[in-house]
């Protein structure tokens, strides 16, 4: 080894928060480095006469906390690299080392490879005051999080929760608004700022919504939220979904959930997808929030199914598609660059081929056609089958030929009927004609699903409407004539917007 620091914790106030090991240390330290002197212990220790070099210099150079905390690290290496024989360089850190501070774990982290003995010696951390001063008790289940990276998917109300790093209202105000994603805004929440200093300790017991109001935050401040049982709380997070979709399914559960099979429940998938799909072009948020709550559960129940198999369970299914997002968009979480979505697509196809490589399933199906889905809807399968062929060449060369392509098949469709062929026959010429009328659709970049959903809801809303004049003179389609809808069709075609 080349040198040797040691690293003692300060407590998290006055001198009564000292451990008397950490205090002889400080006493016996020729020379004591402390990350910085905005600490109460340094108040109550002037007496000592201990000389102390802080970082808090470099606080004031740098434009970002990891760069304080890289630079101090640094400097500190520095010093016991350059110190002589049997010298420690003794550094100072407000609270308990292990606990929020990011030089210790960074010490910790490059001493060994620049050969220089760490020694971490502990301290009263600013928990210790919390679990004191608010009074909980961890067993009960807590956690602690850091103000500087919170995140509402953190945030588990059955947990008590203390957020340290606290260091101003703005970082507050970040604070509140990622709780308020999880608790309502009423719920009541502790601001504290030194915890166990005489004459500095403020605890300030504020509704949510009222947390960046609060004066006083600094470097001894926390957020606490105590735990709750709540319900409602708990409704909100995908645990409890996963639950509650298991009791349902277990001998305690619903007579019918438990009944059912991934082939019993087949067709709810398909029904509860195009529901989703009616609020989307009805652009009702309100009910899209329902239906995708319907189709979510089709999801968990298969999910569910397998689970009880020992196949895989939903957090299984979360884990592949995680992995295949981030594998298959290599321009956002790895080194390759798209600059338009055109180049995005590319790089999905490529890396889904390289999946398929690694998986061992690239040789499974060779055809251009290979990974359309057997069941699609005709028109969405024949829009797909048609992009896969024009991929390889094999495709008209303008719209011009697909017109004059539509207009031959829908000729062979009269002269099948005028033939009276066969309803088999027939249909395939009408297929024909379907076909290719899909093939417009991908040269004037129309999906020919939302062309004719588009088409679907015009005729729903002008028929419609024939019936409302309709019933305003206290008649029905049913007893009225051909052209008098006919004149009402013509009406609305003027009175109703299309689009």
């Amino acid at each position: 080894m080349s040198g040797a620091i040691t690293v003692v914790g300060l407590g998290s106030g006055g001198e009564d928060q000292l451990t008397l090991g950490i205090l002889k240390r400080l006493k016996q330290a020729p020379h004591i480095y402390a990350r910085t002197l905005d600490h109460p212990v340094f108040n109550d220790l002037s007496d000592l006469q201990l000389t102390i070099t802080s970082f808090d210099n470099i606080y004031e150079a740098k434009s970002s906390f990891p760069e304080v905390y890289d630079a101090i690290t640094e400097e500190l290496i520095h010093l016991a690299a350059g110190a002589a024989a049997g010298e420690e360089i003794v550094y100072a850190v407000p609270g308990h080392p292990m606990v929020a501070e990011a030089t210790v774990r960074l010490l910790k982290e490059r001493c060994p490879e620049r050969g220089i003995e760490l020694t971490v010696l502990g301290g009263e951390s600013f928990l210790d005051e919390a679990f004191t001063r608010l009074g909980f008790d961890p067993i009960e289940g807590f956690q602690l999080l850091d103000a500087g990276v919170i995140d509402a998917s953190l945030f588990h109300p059955q947990l008590h929760t203390v957020i340290g790093q606290v260091y101003d209202m703005f970082t507050a105000s970040d604070v509140k608004l990622s709780l308020m994603e999880v608790y309502p805004d009423d719920t009541l929440v502790y601001a504290c700022h030194a915890l166990g200093v005489e004459g500095q300790e403020q605890i300030h017991e504020v509704p949510l919504y009222e947390l960046d109001r609060v004066e006083g935050y600094g470097n001894l401040s926390l957020i606490y939220v105590p735990r709750r049982d709540d319900e409602q709380l708990r409704r909100r997070t995908f645990s409890r979904l996963h639950e509650i979709v298991a009791i349902l399914r277990s001998p305690e559960g619903c007579p019918w959930d438990r009944e059912q099979t991934h082939t019993s429940i087949r067709k709810n998938l398909i029904e509860e997808t195009y529901e989703v799909l009616e609020t989307i072009d009805d652009d009702d948020p309100e009910h899209m929030k329902e239906e995708l709550g319907d189709l979510l559960l089709q999801i968990m129940l298969h999910s569910q199914m397998e689970e009880e198999l020992g196949s895989f369970n939903v957090y299984d299914v979360i884990e592949t598609l995680n992995d295949k997002l981030i594998f298959r968009h290599p321009h956002v979480f790895g080194d390759n660059q798209a600059e338009d979505a055109d180049e995005a697509l590319a790089n999905w196809e490529a890396m889904k081929l390289q999946e398929k490589k690694r998986k061992g399933q690239e040789n499974e199906d060779t055809s251009a056609l290979a990974g359309i889905p057997r069941d699609l809807p005709a028109l969405m399968k024949s829009y797909k089958l048609q992009k896969k062929a024009a991929k390889v060449g094999f495709d008209w060369d303008d719209v011009s030929g697909v017109i004059a392509k539509v207009e031959e098949e829908l000729a062979e469709l009269k002269e099948s009927i005028a033939e009276g062929q066969s309803p088999q026959e027939q249909m395939l010429e009408l297929g024909d004609i379907l076909f290719a009328s899909v093939n417009i659709a991908r040269f004037i970049d129309a999906d020919p699903e939302e062309a004719l959903s588009a088409v679907n809801r015009k005729f729903s809303r002008r028929f419609r409407y024939i019936e409302e004049r309709l019933a305003e003179q206290g008649r029905t389609v049913h007893d009225s004539s051909l052209d008098e809808m006919e004149g009402y069709w013509q009406e609305a075609k003027q009175v109703l917007k299309d689009y």
